[in-house]
């Protein structure tokens, strides 16, 4: 497989700053929770305002950067905010000034996301977009587990307590620095091709919209990896050992986002896509049979084939890339945000089997309805 320079170091761009982003996921829910002492209705607040912010923003930065033709500033003021922002959760005494701080920390993944995936496009070869996101989805997830894996290896040596939770959020800003200077130096931006190119959707970008509304209203339904987490908390389970459980998740991320880039590019996105709504159905369905290792197993395929196929979706289909990036993004915004409002509201009040009946009647229900827009969508594409 040959692939361009600039994909390989966007891939150690992402494989440092994903490894910051994990040394912080396993650990932030428990920090809100036991730490703090805060409701999982307040960590639900805190994932939905992170989420909106991270996703919502896309849309923005997405038009800029087609409007503009802006890649690179962009993905380096993106990654420089998040290797700033990390480190300060040591300074965090409440879930508001968390929620803050979260926010910001992903404002920085808004700035660059959509910017990024355009850049990926125009680097990758034709007709293998999907073997292309799937490469970087790879390094991507690498530095998840190495990060997991780092938190474990704190914990098990040093012990678990508030110091050592601040420590590991001083710690990101080393692995952050590092993305930053590979994007600056490495890293080359697409040509310059016109100035102020005039905003616009063309017919094509119209007709990506029925599948991408399957997804977005599937995300509103799906348990987040932070609920996960509780659930393994409350199973019993000590926090040291948390960690092994993103492990096992981003290791089944890794092991499978290149295969599932192949899918795409084999079988097509659609295809791909209602394959990880099965696997994302059966992630509540393992919880709900305390089955808990599988759930994180089977959200890990979800996550690595759902994301997969619709940045692939995009690449194909779409001429107004970046923007459309940014519109799948803002719809990621919207949905997610509310569905983990809608879960940490259910949660705290009704208690975990309702959220889990609630997020597994939606998914299910989405899933049947995909299966009657599908076909129809395609032969539109066409």
């Amino acid at each position: 497989m040959t692939i361009n320079k600039n994909i390989y170091s966007l891939g150690f761009v992402s494989f440092f700053t994903d490894l910051a982003s994990a040394m912080i996921t396993p650990i932030l829910p428990i920090y809100i929770v036991y730490v703090l002492h805060d409701g999982l209705d307040k960590l639900g607040l805190i994932i939905a305002a992170a989420t909106f912010v991270s996703y919502s923003f896309r849309i923005l930065f997405g038009y800029l950067s087609d409007k503009f033709q802006i890649r690179k500033p962009f993905i380096v003021l993106g990654y420089l905010l998040s290797a700033i922002t990390k480190p300060l959760f040591a300074f965090a005494s409440s879930y508001q000034s968390i929620a803050v701080l979260q926010s910001t920390e992903r404002l920085g993944k808004a700035i660059r996301s959509a910017p990024k995936d355009s850049l990926i496009s125009y680097y990758a070869k034709k007709n293998e977009s999907g073997k292309t996101f799937g490469f970087h989805k790879t390094m991507d997830i690498a530095g998840e587990l190495f990060g997991a894996f780092l938190v474990f290896l704190i914990f098990y040596f040093y012990g678990e307590s508030p110091e050592i939770f601040k420590n590991i959020f001083l710690l990101t800003f080393i692995p952050g620095l590092l993305g930053v200077l590979i994007i600056l130096y490495f890293v080359e931006d697409s040509p310059y091709e016109k100035k102020n190119v005039k905003y616009h959707f063309e017919k094509a970008d119209f007709k990506l919209f029925p599948l991408l509304w399957s997804y977005f209203f599937f995300m509103f339904f799906i348990f987040g990896d932070s609920f996960f987490i509780i659930i393994a908390k409350e199973a019993g389970y000590l926090t040291t050992f948390i960690p092994v459980f993103i492990i096992v998740l981003t290791l089944t991320q890794t092991v499978l986002s290149y295969y599932f880039g192949l899918m795409n590019d084999k079988k097509g996105s659609e295809s791909v896509l209602k394959i990880s709504y099965l696997f994302g159905i059966l992630s509540v369905a393992a919880l709900m049979a305390d089955f808990l290792w599988g759930g994180f197993v089977f959200l890990g395929i979800f996550t690595v084939a759902s994301l997969n196929a619709t940045r692939s979706y995009i690449s194909e289909h779409a001429i107004n890339k970046a923007s459309i990036y940014g519109v799948f993004y803002g719809g990621l915004a919207l949905f997610s945000s509310l569905g983990a409002l809608s879960i940490g509201y259910i949660w705290q009040y009704f208690g975990q089997t309702n959220a889990l009946i609630f997020s597994l009647v939606g998914m299910l229900t989405v899933s049947v309805v995909t299966l009657f827009i599908k076909k129809e969508a395609s032969e539109r594409i066409k």
